[in-house]
């Protein structure tokens, strides 16, 4: 299957329209300021629709267009040695880079004895926990968001097995791995989040039968609107019950963050025909520095704020956080780029611009065609993570 132009722009509109959606969804807060206090009302209703619930779809999403884009030319051209050696650079490298500078950066900070709290207390963590926060062994990793890189790493060292199943058995393929991303209790064993397992496998078998891409797209807009208007209905289920769910809204939120990537898919037809949309699909690496780089900076802001600030004041801070954030990836990102390409270079994969897709995984290079509420747990393999 070939991919064209329109597909290849929608999908660098998604990866950077997702992964700006993931900042939300790592926004921190405590029990103090918990939007399951309804201390604010409509705001706190907004916080859970889009950190809870609409950009929960962001991963899963992401996995399945990383399925799709690594099988695109076909499973007889799927050169498996060359695959690994290029995502040992594209995607473990920077996974280590980020993922232990961060590690060395908590390290010294709490040596000095700030920070206790907002992270694992490293001087005082056993070998399991390091390695859980230093590699993600079976474990959240220090810089959170970057567990969908560990599990996208173990989906593309499975892949040609994936492969084989959905050619020979799709239907108990994709059902199986279905009933593990939907149920909460169950544990598949290999990856943090079970939904990746499920979206990467899925997008494979977009790659390898004939579906039709465009199929849906003149329905855009109203398919799109029927996953938000889900997304909301779920959200209100949610605000009104959290912080501990019912075990039928994490299973309607899985549902939701799986099939919730089709409305995203049908938006981006709409959107792509706007300035705003093909302005998104042109941001290449941005994309892959905004999901490395957040949620440093909202926990750094977090704790700025809890020295300072009044907690009756925490709308201020959210809105704050969104808007630091974004300014200061963007600038980084371009001074980066511009002061220092090489260690850039090291740091994105040699992610650059965007280019015609090459069958790269959606967080592999920057061809076109990163969860937990900061309440939750960080070292328990999950699936509600």
């Amino acid at each position: 299957m070939t991919v064209d132009q329109n597909i290849s722009s929608r999908i660098n509109l998604m990866r950077m329209l997702l992964i700006a959606g993931i900042v939300f969804v790592h926004i921190p807060y405590n029990r103090e300021v918990s939007p399951f206090q309804h201390d604010h009302g409509l705001f706190d209703w907004l916080r859970v629709f889009l950190g809870e619930s609409l950009f929960r779809i962001g991963v899963p999403c992401l996995s399945a267009i990383s399925g799709y884009l690594l099988f695109q030319r076909g499973i007889e051209r799927f050169d498996y040695s060359r695959v690994i050696l290029s995502k040992s650079r594209t995607v473990l490298l920077p996974f280590l880079l980020w993922n232990l500078g961060l590690l060395v950066l908590v390290y010294l900070v709490q040596k000095m004895g700030a920070g206790i709290g907002y992270f694992p207390n490293l001087n005082r963590a056993t070998l399991t926990l390091l390695m859980d926060q230093a590699l993600a062994f079976e474990g959240f990793p220090v810089n959170l968001p970057l567990y969908f890189l560990r599990d996208l790493l173990i989906c593309i060292l499975i892949a040609p097995i994936l492969a084989l199943l959905v050619r020979r058995l799709p239907t108990i393929t994709l059902g199986a791995l279905f009933a593990f991303a939907v149920f909460p209790d169950i544990d598949a064993g290999i990856v943090l989040k079970n939904s990746i397992l499920f979206s990467f496998t899925f997008g494979i078998f977009l790659a390898l039968y004939p579906v039709d891409l465009k199929r849906f797209d003149d329905w855009a807009l109203p398919l799109g609107g029927l996953v938000a208007l889900s997304a909301a209905l779920l959200a209100h289920g949610l605000y009104l019950t959290g912080p501990d769910y019912p075990a039928v809204l994490l299973m309607l939120r899985n549902v939701l963050s799986i099939l919730g990537a089709a409305g995203f898919w049908f938006l981006s037809a709409a959107l792509i025909r706007t300035p705003f949309g093909r302005g998104l699909s042109r941001t290449g690496s941005l994309s892959f520095w905004t999901f490395c780089a957040h949620y440093p900076l909202l926990i750094g802001l977090w704790m700025i704020w809890n020295r300072f600030a009044d907690p009756s004041f925490y709308p201020v801070f959210y809105a704050l956080a969104v808007l630091v954030t974004f300014a200061a990836v963007i600038l980084s990102h371009r001074l980066a780029l511009q002061w220092a390409p090489g260690v850039y270079g090291v740091l994105t994969g040699n992610r650059t611009r965007a280019k015609p897709v090459s069958g790269s995984p959606v967080l592999g290079r920057s061809e076109p065609g990163p969860s937990l509420p900061a309440s939750a747990s960080r070292n328990k393999r999950s699936n509600n993570a």
